[in-house]
């Protein structure tokens, strides 16, 4: 028997169509099979649609948030680091003691895919809490060919075992292992590439990531890498001018990647390079924060050019140990300065055409049902308050 639909009445919509809030008062959404049947003014509603109604009691609803920049699968953390440093510990004391990634990657390698899972899903959790529906999971703390297939089985995972759409990004480019030390061409045709080829021929990855960065890999490094991705017809997404300027997000924009990601030291050729591509800019505020940065990224420049802003979690055990997309929301805000309005279509529309969907992230007739109410009525205080979740209910797929 086929279900009703499911009509959602007396609230506030915010449709971020065009990336405006796009507020309507007195809405009514229709939901069936999975999708949005029609959304407008209550009074619009055509009389020819019957179901189930849901009195909303004028709460908003936005699309459901998307997560679209996270390391959720690892092994273990990096507390003690963080411990170590506000006690006066060096970089170079922390890596003696085994300390940096070089640690996440030894848990990672040590710890079985069961272990993977059951990690990450309490972090998965707290994000579904906060409204999020679409996640991105990126695999990088193995660095051998084993590992870094593993994280993505993981992943995959995590999408049977909840009503999560995930996304996966091949990683292997992240930084050069220690037995590859001093030796990041060969990692990259001896481990990063066959890995490609393995995860791509296993089904495992949705797209291709890098670290283009003077302490991970150069531009013509991740180039050979992204070479490979075109070649399987895997999109990319870059971490790009986090700490330094050496035209990621111009090599990203070449590629006609779907995003570049942190971009603190950004100039005006790569936003121009990525208004050409269309390449969406990820604004990344955790990592600004844990690391203690003082160079934000070019919120303005990227504004009055027209670049779409996405705003996620960046979710990692070393410099954004965050599960919180609207802690996310809030330090884009209160650290980038931007707009609430901003904010929220970074975690909606523009953080799923980061992730090259464009079945989700609006309130629009005929996307995908995934939608967030909230115990609010202006969209604003989505980012305006700090530690407080009003998330009152999620449709995921338009299922609770």
């Amino acid at each position: 028997m086929t279900e009703e639909p499911l009509i959602l009445t007396d609230c506030r919509m915010a449709t971020m169509e065009a990336g405006r809030y796009g507020l309507v008062d007195d809405a009514a959404i229709v939901l069936s099979r999975g999708r949005i049947l029609w959304a407008g003014r209550r009074a619009d509603l055509p009389s020819g649609i019957a179901g189930r109604r849901q009195v909303l009691d004028g709460r908003l609803v936005t699309p459901a948030p998307v997560d679209c920049h996270t390391h959720v699968v690892h092994a273990g953390n990096r507390a003690r680091e963080f411990e170590m440093r506000l006690n006066g510990a060096t970089y170079e004391e922390v890596a003696r003691a085994g300390g940096g990634i070089v640690s996440t990657v030894a848990a990672t390698r040590a710890a079985s895919e069961d272990d993977l899972v059951a990690q990450a899903l309490p972090r998965i959790d707290a994000m579904l809490a906060e409204g999020v529906t679409t996640v991105e999971i990126k695999s990088g703390y193995g660095l051998d060919i084993e590992t870094e297939l593993r994280m993505l089985r993981a992943a995959r995972r995590i999408g049977r075992l909840r009503r999560v759409t995930v996304r996966t990004s091949f990683l292997g480019a992240h930084a050069v292992p220690p037995d590859h030390a001093g030796r990041a061409d060969a990692y990259i045709d001896e481990v990063c590439i066959p890995a490609l080829r393995a995860a791509h021929a296993e089904g495992l990855a949705d797209a291709v990531d890098g670290f283009c960065e003077g302490i991970a890999f150069s531009p013509d490094q991740i180039a050979r890498v992204f070479d490979t991705a075109r070649a399987l017809r895997l999109p990319t997404k870059l971490h790009a001018e986090q700490l330094s300027n050496l035209g990621g997000a111009a090599l990203a924009a070449r590629y006609r990647s779907l995003s570049a990601d942190h971009l603190e030291y950004l100039d005006d050729a790569g936003i121009a390079a990525m208004r050409a591509a269309g390449t969406v800019a990820v604004i990344l505020p955790g990592a600004f924060y844990t690391l203690r940065e003082t160079k934000a990224p070019p919120v303005a420049a990227l504004r009055a050019a027209g670049v779409p802003m996405a705003v996620a979690t960046d979710m990692n055990p070393g410099s954004s140990p965050m599960c919180s997309i609207l802690l996310a929301m809030n330090m884009a805000c209160t650290l980038f300065r931007m707009t609430p309005e901003e904010a929220l279509a970074g975690a909606t529309v523009h953080a799923a055409r980061a992730l090259g969907l464009s079945d989700r992230g609006r309130i629009v007739s005929g996307l995908r049902a995934d939608l967030a109410v909230w115990d609010v009525t202006a969209p604003a205080e989505l980012a305006y308050r700090i530690g407080v979740n009003p998330l009152h209910v999620r449709y995921a797929g338009g299922r609770t």
